[in-house]
């Protein structure tokens, strides 16, 4: 029996891991952290897991698009990268699951057909 698809599926996951590790040293700098969840060399696969403090970070959004851009460049056996932030809702990953903000006087379409004008005024 051939150890061979278990060592290359080690060295890739070994190279995924240097990537983040050489790319991405905010990352730790700053409180978070990045984990491969699953990776499938066949399909050319992988999922990322970012927390820590990459949960809440306003910049995590850009960090998960650095990281699927630069990784299916420099690592040619993966083909698609997905990341979470574990957020929830999309986590982050692309701007489609978060909360937009909203300012006074704006209406959103979303809600119940009142508007956001802020408070009264007293006169």
């Amino acid at each position: 029996m051939s150890t061979e698809p278990q060592d290359a599926d080690d060295d890739l996951k070994e190279r995924v891991t240097n990537f983040l590790r050489r790319n991405f040293p905010q990352i730790q700098m700053h409180g978070g952290s990045a984990a491969i969840q699953h990776l499938d060399r066949e399909n050319g696969e992988v999922s990322i897991a970012l927390g820590g403090a990459c949960s809440g970070c306003g910049i995590s959004p850009m960090t998960i698009q650095a990281i699927k851009s630069r990784m299916v460049k420099e690592i040619p056996e993966i083909n698609k990268v997905n990341a979470d932030t574990g957020m929830g809702g999309g986590g982050g990953m692309g701007g489609d699951g978060g909360m937009s903000p909203s300012f006074p006087g704006e209406t959103t379409g979303d809600d119940d057909g009142g508007s956001d004008e802020g408070p009264q005024a007293p006169f």
